[in-house]
């Protein structure tokens, strides 16, 4: 798969699920039982994490686009600090939320690392690009998004298990940690080391 397609599908995919989150979270009418249940239980972080997770989602997928990176510096500047903020305070609802997720002690585990990596991992991005070391930036903002489209893969996984008639318990227990762990080895195998060998230099000035 060329990068131009692999691009064009994480976006498709990106955009899909990032509109489904934020609806999700601005119009109650339109939400499963699930959903709606999670809400009800804690509206301001489930509807916090809803609605910058599918802001984070979108705008995170446009940063990949090395186009408008080189192109358009300054948009990409501001696109970075929309995600930083998003996940920061999507990451602590998410974490607030592990804790009360259906499924018991796996799920809490599961979506509660999920959460503490997601922070961690854009800290470290931001961190690194504060310091003006772009290809670390660049690492450490491929594992964040892997982790951003755990979003995309629970929802993939949730479909085949509904479509196989699998118990709900169990399959959510195992998608608690399936929809994240393989994205982060995939992203880190995978695209990482050569992703940032063919991009910007390792040093810049400072980002202000």
């Amino acid at each position: 798969m060329s990068k131009t397609l692999g691009w064009y599908t994480m976006m498709l995919g990106a955009v899909a699920i990032g509109a489904y989150a934020i609806l999700q979270a601005l119009l109650p009418g339109i939400r499963g039982s699930f959903v709606n249940d999670m809400i009800s239980a804690t509206p301001a972080s489930a509807s916090l994490h809803f609605l910058l997770g599918g802001v984070v989602i979108i705008v995170g997928a446009l940063q990949f686009h090395k186009g408008l990176r080189s192109s358009r510096p300054i948009v990409h500047r501001w696109m970075g600090r929309i995600y930083m903020v998003g996940v920061l305070l999507g990451g602590l609802a998410g974490l607030y939320l592990s804790f009360n997720s259906f499924g018991g002690l796996v799920t809490h585990f599961g979506f509660g690392m999920l959460a503490v990596l997601w922070l961690f991992t854009t800290g470290m991005a931001y961190q690194h690009i504060r310091a003006g070391n772009v290809r670390m930036h660049q690492q450490w903002m491929i594992r964040s998004y892997a982790l951003t489209l755990g979003a995309v893969t629970l929802r993939i996984y949730l479909g085949f298990a509904v479509a196989l008639g699998l118990d709900f318990e169990a399959a959510y227990q195992a998608i608690s940690w399936l929809a994240w762990v393989p994205n982060l080895v995939i992203a880190e195998w995978l695209f990482v080391a050569r992703f940032t060998a063919s991009n910007a230099p390792t040093r810049m000035a400072t980002v202000r």
